[in-house]
Formats: structure tokens, sequence, C-alpha cells
């Protein structure tokens, strides 16, 4: 009588385990067995963390096996299990692997197949192609696509986070609510005492401190000490935690009319203005996104604003950038004047506040909340409706989209939505945030998440130009390692373009993404097919960097470079100066936010600079979806690069004040998932 004998591996996260039965069943090609069960409640098995060993006696050799059936019914009330894997060793003394990863949660019937992964073209039966369409048309109804706005990508179809389908929720709502962890971060930081004085201003700089002596770190703190020089207001847009902005400038905008006369004493090669352009020693921010936007008015009590300024920054003969024009919006008057580094002190110092102010509200809605939350759910969502489980590159993408999903309907629920967290302490809360992304949407492509070019295209990809532009550099590393990995993957499954082009499931993935996750906009360039090989390699990059590496530059440096609210301003409670020479110490104070908006603030950029516990980082696949070998091999090799590009950042940062890590592999989460 033939004997199988099948390993059962249950998840070690909290509520993991049950004590409900399990049932199993073995379908091979020449046969099943019979229902058996595994567990009887109270047996003490199926626990937390546990790996248990059943034998399985069938009549006859079931040949191949093809898939292994699971079925839980309750003992008394519905326990949840997550089963991470079965191992199922055949008569002949064969191991095949079955991964699940998944939450077991009623009593319907769950069906693995083995680890192997495969594309459409490899399934030749009947039914492992009626399981492989079945699959998808469950998910389907799943994973439906819904308008949370007019002019944003679609997202989930959920209102809250316990609506998710069990295996995209986080294993404990509570580590995500946002509500609490802004709270519990205030309380940590000793400012909740701060955090109902609305209205409240701050007496003077050094009052500031109040909130920020206890919480003080390398970078802050020295932020802190240098924010208002020009060279750490320049810095920052190399390698702060939104530099993807300034690009490189060879004619001046019609409406930032600058002269030579304005900035000649800035200038240290003894060129002109008009020279020093040509030269390429000019870049721009231009922050024409934020014109005309809605500030917030959700509290009476309070009149917040807004700007949309332009910057114009130069190189110097130390290659450091800093700032040398400022106008404050985009239409230039005689109320619009043009600040200069050579104006009063505190004209200049309330300019380049409003820069970073506009900055700040660019980097959370644009470079941080639709760039890489809303585009890493967009490829989650299409993943999840189109590529089945078995599918190699469903494989693939699945970590790099964990917790996205949920993390983005939490935002929903209590950050961004009407009345939302949001509307607190941010001057584009209220709807503001809303207009920005519909307006970026409009401009978004697909080229602008492919790394190396989106650098290019900016102008700022030559390091001789730009030797301290540390986002730059190490993202090609990073880029560069992600790419190869990817198509070592590819490569294993793949052989031809023909075969990437008849891949029924990844030309519907693809469609799914520009179609309806970006409703189809034509001039974002995204494409609705994939034709080769390469294309597939770079449109798989773009999904795995966007949602690690992207993410990581954008997100965990908030703590470090907005903690100290005057350089980073959520929120202006007075509107930008008209004239030159009026402002006073005292207006800049009275624009700065109250104390109540600085504290929720502050509680903010700590809770989002945080890593998940038990953070997986790139590279780090602890889910063993893929069996194979081959790809086991592809993933030490990839390892093995963001191991090198980690020591080479270590060292570069050694002795560095202001050192650069965000794109370090060890601190590049897997995910969007904060």
């Amino acid at each position: 009588m033939p004997l199988y004998t099948v390993t059962v591996s249950t998840g070690s996260q909290w509520f993991a385990g049950t004590d409900d039965y399990i049932y199993m069943t073995l379908v091979g090609s020449e046969g099943c067995s019979e229902k058996t069960l595994l567990d009887k409640p109270l047996y003490n098995d199926f626990e937390r963390g546990a790996v248990d060993t059943y034998d399985v006696n069938v009549l006859e050799d079931l040949g191949e096996i093809l898939f292994v059936k699971i079925e839980k019914r309750k003992y008394w009330m519905h326990d949840d299990w997550y089963c991470k894997y079965i191992t199922v060793k055949t008569p002949a003394g064969d191991y095949i692997e079955f991964p699940c990863y998944r939450w077991v949660t009623d009593e319907k019937e769950i069906v693995l197949r083995d680890g192997k992964a495969r594309l459409p073209r490899d399934d030749k039966t009947q039914l492992v192609k009626q399981h492989r369409r079945k699959e998808l048309e469950e998910r389907q109804k799943l994973y439906r696509w819904k308008e949370w706005h007019p002019g944003f990508p679609l997202s989930i179809d959920a209102n809250a986070h316990k609506d998710l389908p069990r295996d995209i929720q986080f294993d404990s709502e509570k580590g995500v609510d946002f509500i609490l962890n802004y709270t519990k971060a205030m309380e940590n930081l000793y400012v909740n005492r701060f955090m109902h004085m609305f209205q409240s201003s701050w007496s003077d700089f050094a009052d500031f401190e109040k909130i920020f002596v206890r919480i003080s770190n390398t970078i802050s703190e020295y932020v802190m000490q240098h924010w208002q020089e020009d060279f750490m207001f320049g810095y920052q847009f190399l390698n702060g935690c939104n530099p993807v902005i300034f690009k490189k400038c060879s004619t001046l905008p019609t409406n930032f009319p600058v002269t030579n006369e304005m900035v000649e004493s800035c200038l240290e090669r003894n060129m002109t203005l008009e020279e020093e352009l040509k030269e390429g020693n000019i870049y721009i921010a231009n922050f024409e996104i934020l014109h005309e936007v809605s500030a917030n008015c959700t509290d009476p009590c309070t009149i917040q604003y807004l700007a949309a300024p332009l910057c114009l920054l130069y190189k110097n003969l130390e290659n450091k950038i800093i700032p040398i024009a400022i106008q404050l919006g985009q239409i230039p008057s005689e109320t619009n004047p043009i600040f200069l580094s050579t104006d009063a002190k505190y004209d200049w110092l309330l300019a380049k506040i409003w820069v970073r102010s506009a900055d700040f509200h660019v980097h959370q809605t644009v470079s941080h909340l639709l760039r890489t939350h809303l585009i890493s759910e967009v490829f989650g969502i299409a993943m999840y409706r189109q590529l089945p489980s078995v599918h190699p590159l469903f494989k693939l993408i699945l970590p790099h989209v964990k917790f996205t999903i949920a993390i983005n309907t939490k935002a929903r629920e209590q950050l961004i939505c009407e009345c939302g967290l949001f509307d607190k302490a941010n001057a584009t809360g209220g709807g503001g945030h809303v207009q920005l992304v519909q307006r970026a949407m409009k401009n978004l492509t697909f080229s602008s998440l492919c790394f190396p070019e989106e650098i290019k295209n900016r102008g700022v990809d030559s390091k001789e130009d730009l030797p301290y532009y540390y986002y730059r550099d190490d993202g090609i590393k990073v880029w560069e390692a992600v790419k190869s990995f990817v198509a070592d993957v590819v490569e294993i499954y793949y052989d031809s373009d023909e075969t990437v082009q008849t891949d029924v499931e990844l030309q519907a993935f693809v469609k799914d993404v520009c179609v309806f996750g970006l409703k189809d906009n034509e001039h974002s360039g995204f494409p609705k097919t994939i034709s080769t090989i390469d294309q597939l390699n770079e449109y798989l990059t773009v999904v795995v960097f966007t949602a690690s590496a992207q993410h990581a530059a954008v997100n965990f440096g908030q703590y470090d470079w907005c903690s100290w609210i005057p350089n980073s301003p959520p929120t202006m409670r007075r509107p930008p100066p008209e004239e030159k020479g009026m402002v006073t110490i005292e207006y800049i104070i009275e624009s700065l936010p109250d104390r109540g908006r600085s504290c929720w603030h502050l509680g903010a950029v700590w809770a989002l600079s945080q890593f998940q516990e038990n953070e997986l980082f790139l590279g780090m696949y602890t889910d063993e979806h893929f069996t194979e070998k081959q790809v086991k091999q592809a993933t030490v090799n990839f390892r093995k690069k963001l191991d090198e590009i980690t020591s080479l950042i270590k060292e570069r940062n050694k002795n560095k004040k202001l050192p650069y890590y965000y794109l370090s592999p060890d601190r590049i989460p897997n995910s969007v998932a904060v």
C-alpha cells in the first residue's frame, strides 16, 4: 500500500495557528487520495510556528502529484489558519514542495500546485489549465478596481482595511493605525503636551527646540544647526528626502526674469549669468504644480497659505549647489519680487523657508504618495487579477507589493480622506493634496519611473558636474542590481521574444496596469503590450525598484530632514511677502506652524520614518515561492551584489557629517508598507 508523508508548516505570526479540523486530499495524474483528516481539535497540531507530519495511505500510486487540496472546517468558531507550505514525500522518496503562504479563513477549499513556476504554455492538461483559469476568475472577484477620486490611479475596491481579502491584510491592524501611531509617536517624543495648542505661536527659532532636543540624531541635529545656511538649503535638493525636483537649466523660464545684474555678485567664475547657463552651472527647482492649489481652510481659526515658487540654483567653485534667486509665485509682478541672496537677512531666509515648504508638499503628495504608494498599488492589484500563483512573474513581484494595498487602504481610511490626519497640519489638506495628485497624474510617464532615464532627462546624470549627488550614484547601482536579478529570473522562463509575446497572462497584466489602473492615459507611455525580453526586464525593474528603492529614498529621510520645523514647514500662516525690506523675525515666526500643528507634523514624520517590525529588506525572500535551484542561485547572486553596494556606501559615509544611506540595500524594504 503506497505511503505518502505530508509535512505541514504553520506561520509564526500571532494567531496563525488553529484548533479547527484540517482535511487534505492529494491529487495525482493517476488518481487522488481520499479526503484525510490531518488534525483533530485540541491535539495541539497546527500551532503557531509548528511543523507537523502526517502519513497518508492510498490504495494505488497516484502518479505525478498535481495538487494538494486543503479544507478547514470549524470546530467551535471560525479560527483563521496561516499555512506556509506543504511538503509531500512520495513512495519513491521524492520530496515535492507546495508553497502556500496564505490564510485559510473559511470552509472553502484551497488548491495548491507545486512550487515550480510555469508559463501558460507549460500547462498541457485540461485539469491544470482549468485550475489556472479558475484561480484568476476567483481573484478578479476579490480584487476589483475602484476610483477613489477622479484623476487618481484606480485603487482597490475596499472602504476599510477590514474589507480587504485576508491574504493582503496586515497581520495586526493595530500596528498600522495612523491615529494610534501618530499619537504614540508624540508621546514617545514628549511633545503631546503641545499637540492641542493650535493657534499658539512659538516665541522664536530656539523655542522649536522644546519639541526637538529629546529626539536629536546626527542628521536632524546638523540640520537644526545649519538650516539657515545656503549650502544646506542647496544640499537638500541633491540628497534630502525629495532629491527628484531640481534639474539643469539652460534657458530661464520667461516667467522668471532673473537678470545678470541681480546675481552677478554670486557668480564665481567671472562669467555672466548667460554664460553660466551655457556652461551648465545653473539649475532650477520649479514648483509650478502648486500654482493656484487651494490652501487648507478646514480650521476657520487659522488661515493657511501656499506658494508656487521658482528657485534658481548655482554650482559654485566648490561644486556645491546654492540658491541665488527665488520668486515665490509663478506670475512676475511688482508684488511678486525676486528675492536674492544679497537681500536683507530675513527677506532671504523667509524666501528659502517658502521654497522648503513647497518642496515638502510636492514631496509628500507627488514624489511619495503618487509615485511610490499609488503606483505600486496599481502593479499589485493587476498582479493579483492577471497572474496566477504558479506564474513566475507572480512569484517575482509578490514580495514587492506585500502590504502595499493594505497600507494605502489604511491611508485612504484615516490619513488622506476628508477630515483625515492630513488635514490637521498640512496646508495642502482639505483637498489641496487631491488637486496635486490630479495634476501630477497628467504628467506621470513610464520613462520617469525608469531611474537612469529620469536622471538623464533632468540633466543631472554627470558625476563630473555633480560629484556629491549620492541619490543618483546609489540609485544607479541599486537599479542595475535589480535589473540584473530580474534578467536572470526572466531568462530561466522566457527563451525568446516570441515567448514573451505569447504569454497571455503577462500581456493581460501589463494591459490591466495601463488601461484600468492608470485609466489609459495616452500621454503616460505605459506599455499596453510587451514585445521583447529587454522590454520585460525594464518593466519588471520599474515594478521592483519603485516599490523598494524609490520608496526608501523618499520615505525614510522624513524625520532627518523634516523634524526641524523651520526647515520643512508643513503649513504657513502668513502670506508670502509682496515687497522687500518688510520681513522681521516676528513675521517669520508668525508664518511658521503653530505649536499644535508642529507636534502633529513631528509625530507624522517620526512614524513614517520607522521600519516595520520584522522588516524584510531588498533581496530577503523568506517566503520561498520559487523552488527551482536556478532562481535560488539568482537570488544568492542578487544578495551578493546588494551586499557589495552596502559596503561601498558604508565606506563612503565614514566620517561624513551628512551620511547618505537611504539607498543602502540593507535599509531598503522590499515593498511599500509604511
